[in-house]
């Protein structure tokens, strides 16, 4: 556990997760900046303490949590980890993991006090998983958020079954199965973020913050005016906004064959972006797109908690996948980005294979 100072400092400069009490404020700051603030076991364990101890201290009127660094907030789960323990208990180790971690978002949604998280740089997966659920979400013009598990063979975890359901038309489809980057007006416009703020600004905020004596009863509207007074400038534009019709009209379809096909249609008749489109899902493992589609239909319905439960039981069936491994080599450990995938095609994705990554 990380220790506490009431003084004002962080302490333990080699902890991964640091935390500080200021005011009747609750820092954590995300102190992994060499591997991006990636979460590993004990960090989701030690936030998710954390957040259970402040819930009931009266003291503790506002969480913030942030990143060290400026390239990134988090950049997701630290999946090199999963894979060096593939061969030697991978079973016991994801089980923690995931359980804590899926609590803990799940916890953050719920949380009764206000939850500020500062969305700079690069916020994928299991950054997104810390900051979709919060109060207050600012981004910055450096915010980069994806769901990027599709390029390692995985699927879009941490309530995405929820959330992705939950944004304009057939755009949560649309990001889980090519894993796109979006800048801070589509973040906005997906309703993943509540404030732009430029990342120079920052130090101005938590100086403010800092300054302020908070209280339970008043702590929404004091950091509503903070923000609204710090968070002026003008919102960016959205290119998701823009390509709305065209998502929807490629993505409404329930199966993989049938989002290709209208994708082609449209691309053998010159539409760039569909061509772009189709080469960025041909490229990522047929079995994780396929699992990834279903995911997504059966989540529409689920609660948040469901989603989360169901997300459960593919992450330990992913555990068992040759793609996760292979996708992983490709992209981290190898990096030569030229996964093989096991099977190559779609048609050897059957529905048996597809509802087995579901089952308990």
């Amino acid at each position: 556990m990380t220790n506490i100072n009431s003084g004002g400092d962080y302490m333990d400069a080699q902890a991964s997760v640091k935390v500080d009490i200021q005011n009747g404020v609750g820092w954590i700051k995300l102190n992994r900046p060499q591997a991006l603030n990636s979460l590993n076991v004990e960090m989701v364990e030690t936030i998710s303490t954390q957040l259970k101890e402040w819930q009931t201290d009266n003291k503790i009127a506002l969480i913030c949590i942030h990143g060290e660094g400026s390239k990134g907030f988090c950049a997701g789960g630290d999946m090199r980890k999963l894979y060096d323990l593939k061969n030697t208990g991978i079973e016991n180790y994801a089980e923690r993991f995931f359980s804590t971690e899926y609590q803990l978002d799940y916890n953050i949604h719920h949380y009764p006090k206000p939850i500020l998280v500062y969305m700079n740089g690069i916020v994928m997966g299991g950054g997104v998983g810390l900051s979709i659920g919060a109060s207050h979400r600012i981004v910055t013009e450096t915010t980069k958020w994806a769901m990027p598990e599709m390029n390692i063979g995985f699927f879009p975890d941490v309530g995405a079954s929820y959330f992705l359901n939950r944004m304009p038309g057939h755009v949560g489809r649309y990001l889980a199965l090519t894993a796109n980057i979006l800048k801070a007006g589509d973040v906005f416009y997906v309703g993943a973020g509540d404030y732009y703020l430029e990342s120079t600004k920052w130090d101005g905020v938590i100086k403010e913050i800092n300054e302020t004596n908070w209280y339970l009863e008043s702590a929404h509207q004091k950091l509503n005016l903070i923000l609204e007074k710090s968070c002026i400038t003008p919102e960016p534009s959205s290119s998701i906004k823009l390509l709305q019709k065209k998502i929807d009209e490629h993505f409404h379809f329930n199966t993989l064959e049938e989002i290709i096909a209208s994708l082609e249609e449209s691309a053998h008749k010159g539409d760039e972006w569909a061509q772009a489109t189709v080469d960025i899902i041909l490229s990522k493992s047929p079995t994780s797109l396929k699992v990834t589609l279903y995911q997504l239909q059966e989540g529409k319905l689920k609660s948040l908690k469901e989603c989360l439960d169901m997300e459960m039981n593919l992450a330990m069936n992913f555990m068992k996948s040759h793609d996760f491994y292979e996708g992983i080599r490709s992209v981290l450990v190898d990096k030569d980005y030229n996964p093989k995938w096991e099977p190559i095609s779609f048609n050897s994705v059957t529905e048996d294979k597809v509802t087995s990554f579901f089952q308990s």
